[in-house]
């Protein structure tokens, strides 16, 4: 069964007159398109793809499962035309979507707002998603091993940035991403710091979160290092304990554990060893055609894991004016368990 023949079984089991669709992403995972500006209207018999004139052609090449549909005018005036020549008085629409969408269609239709509808399909991937992901990740892991030597006194966290991102682009993904993370020193006490020309000293600890794409697909991965320097005893303990809360959420990932299970298992250790107060984020999320995606790993999460669901495991410790450490790694759950993804080495290495 199709990915839009799901949507339309849906439809019908909630009663839905018509579903719009408005997240690109989701537009994309639907079908096929890559380009930026679309809406799909999805009925119990019908598809509608509705584009402007700059993808006319690409959606012609494209877009699978729907009739093409690119009005001269808006395209929300010619949608409103399509539901009232099929006799739709009522609209289901995306949670996510935009105001301004629900502000124009209020005064036509009976409105109802509906949260993941297409986000629980983009949940558990496809052999062919499975693919392309570890493509990505295969990419970023080249990329990094490419400029590794780089990393070292001197250099700054900017010009690490620019060679790993060359690397990628290289390599064929068409996509960063999001912006590379190079964060040394103070600086890697900043979970998502900013790319700055800071120069990497002795005893710094550089915290590298970066990510590959295939196919509209993205990987995601950080790895930290640590500059040759006198006093890195307590900081050889922080990522140390970071590397064990890794190890542990990844033991307890599998079909049917609560996500919050696994966070727990990462967030107990650091906090058994005297760094709890400085882990605040969740401990992972799922990646697919956007890098941030359910399944989400977090204390407050209701996410079941399953199989078929990829996602990262990315305990860190950030310490203002000492620096922090991250370790993440993919992970998917296959027909046979949970499997890593990611390969790089996560042994302490000292540069």
């Amino acid at each position: 069964m199709d990915r839009i023949e799901r949507i339309r079984e849906r439809v019908s089991e909630k009663r839905f007159k018509a579903f719009l669709v408005s997240n690109i992403i989701n537009i994309r995972y639907l079908t096929g398109f890559r380009g930026s500006s679309a809406l799909l209207l999805i009925t119990k018999k019908d598809a509608f793809f509705f584009t402007d004139f700059r993808y006319r052609e690409q959606a012609v090449r494209e877009v699978r499962g729907c009739e093409i549909i690119v009005p001269a005018g808006a395209l929300l005036r010619r949608i409103k035309k399509t539901l009232k020549s099929l006799r739709k008085s009522s609209l289901a629409f995306e949670f996510s979507a935009p105001y301004s969408l629900y502000h124009d269609l209020k005064r036509d239709f009976a409105l109802r707002a509906v949260k993941e509808m297409v986000e629980s399909l983009r949940l558990k991937k496809e052999k062919e998603e499975v693919r392309l992901i570890k493509k990505a990740v295969k990419r970023a892991e080249e990329a990094f091993v490419e400029i590794r030597p780089a990393i070292k006194k001197g250099v700054t966290e900017r010009a690490i940035a620019l060679r790993l991102e060359e690397s990628l682009r290289r390599r064929g993904c068409q996509r960063i991403p999001f912006d590379i993370i190079v964060a040394s020193g103070e600086n890697a006490a900043l979970p998502h710091a900013s790319v700055s020309d800071r120069r990497l000293k002795a005893g710094d600890l550089v915290v590298i979160d970066w990510g590959g794409e295939a196919g509209g697909y993205f990987s995601d991965m950080t790895r930290t290092l640590l500059i040759k320097g006198s006093d890195i005893e307590g900081k050889l303990k922080m990522y140390n304990t970071v590397l064990k809360a890794n190890r542990s959420a990844i033991r307890t990932a599998a079909a049917g554990v609560r996500a919050r299970e696994v966070d727990r298992a990462a967030r107990d250790l650091i906090k058994g060893a005297g760094f709890g107060d400085f882990f605040g984020h969740g401990t992972g999320h799922g990646v697919g055609l956007d890098i941030h995606e359910s399944p989400r790993i977090s204390l407050t999460s209701r996410d079941i894991l399953g199989q078929g669901m990829v996602f990262t495991i990315e305990p860190g410790i950030y310490m203002p004016g000492v620096g922090g450490v991250r370790i993440e790694d993919m992970v998917y759950i296959g027909e046979k368990g949970s499997r890593v993804l990611t390969r790089l080495p996560k042994r302490p290495e000292i540069v």
